[in-house]
C-alpha cells in the first residue's frame, strides 16, 4: 500500500459574501499518496483551487484537519504554515510570478536559499533541474521577460522542486499557454512524477487531466467522484475512453 503524505479529514471552508456564508469546502476526507499524479477537476466555482489551496496550508479551512504525516498542520499559525510550505510543498500556477529583476537562475536560487545556505550545492542541484526541464546555460542567465512562456512555466517548475517537495501543487500550468508549450509543461510535469515525484494538480482541460493516476471530481464542494487511471502512458486510447465516460457520469 502506497504511504499516505496527506491526509484531510471533514475538510470545510466557508465565506461571508454580503452577510450570506457560502461554503465553498463541505466536509471532505481525502488521502494523498506518496508517488501519485493527483488531479482535481469539476466546473468553475466547484472549489478545486480552494481545495488545493487548503491542503497545501496555502489557506487555513473553516472545520476539519489535515494531516501532514504525524503533524497536524491545519492548526499551525501563519508563519508555521510558511515554513510548511517553504520546507515541504512546490508550487506551479498559471501565472508564474518570476521575479523581473532578477535572473532565471536567481530566481531558483531565491527560493532555494529560504531552506538550505547552501549556495554551491544549490546552484549544482538547480543545474540538475534546468536540464531535466531544457533550460540551457544560456537561458539561465536572462531575465524573465527575454524567455518565452514556456520557458518560464518550465522555470516556475524547476523553482518549485528546487528544496525537493515530497508534494508539488500545480493550479492550472498550462492555462496560459498554448497548445505546444502546454505539452511541453506537461511531459515535464509527467516525467518528475514518473521519477516519484508527488503531484496534485486543478485543471479544467481533458489534455491535462489524462496525465494523472488518480482523477478527483469536485461538484459543490464535494467530491462528487473519483477515477483510477494508473500511471500515464503516450497513446493510451484506454486512458481517454475511461476518463471521457468518468465525465461524463460526472455531468462534465
Amino acid at each position: 500500500m502506497k504511504e499516505i503524505l496527506l491526509k484531510a479529514e471533514k475538510l470545510s471552508k466557508s465565506f461571508s459574501n454580503g452577510g450570506a456564508m457560502q461554503h465553498v469546502l463541505k466536509n471532505i476526507d481525502l488521502e494523498l499518496h506518496q508517488g501519485d499524479f493527483t488531479v482535481i477537476m469539476g466546473a468553475s466555482g466547484a472549489g478545486k483551487s480552494t481545495l488545493l489551496y487548503a491542503l497545501s496550508g496555502m489557506d487555513t479551512p473553516t472545520l476539519g484537519k489535515i494531516t501532514f504525516g504525524d503533524r497536524v498542520i491545519s492548526n499551525l499559525s501563519q508563519d508555521g504554515l510558511a515554513v510548511f510550505r517553504r520546507e515541504h510543498c512546490g508550487f506551479v500556477f498559471q501565472q508564474i510570478y518570476l521575479i523581473d529583476s532578477m535572473s532565471v537562475m536567481d530566481n531558483v536560487l531565491a527560493a532555494g536559499m529560504l531552506v538550505n545556505k547552501d549556495k554551491t550545492a544549490l546552484t549544482a542541484r538547480a543545474k540538475k533541474l534546468f536540464e531535466a526541464v531544457d533550460i540551457s546555460e544560456e537561458t539561465q542567465r536572462k531575465f524573465p521577460a527575454q524567455i518565452s512562456g514556456g520557458e518560464a512555466q518550465r522555470v516556475g517548475i524547476v523553482r518549485a522542486l528546487i528544496n525537493s517537495p515530497e508534494i508539488l501543487f500545480a493550479d492550472e500550468p498550462t492555462g496560459a499557454l498554448n497548445s505546444k508549450t502546454g505539452l511541453d509543461v506537461l511531459d515535464t510535469l509527467t516525467r518528475f512524477n514518473q521519477q516519484g515525484q508527488s503531484v496534485v494538480m486543478v485543471t479544467h482541460d481533458m489534455r491535462s487531466a489524462r496525465r494523472g493516476s488518480r482523477i478527483l471530481y469536485l461538484k459543490d464542494g464535494v467530491i462528487l467522484g473519483e477515477c483510477d487511471l494508473g500511471r500515464y502512458t503516450p497513446g493510451d486510447a484506454q486512458r481517454h475512453k475511461r476518463l471521457s465516460e468518468f465525465l461524463n457520469d460526472m455531468g462534465w
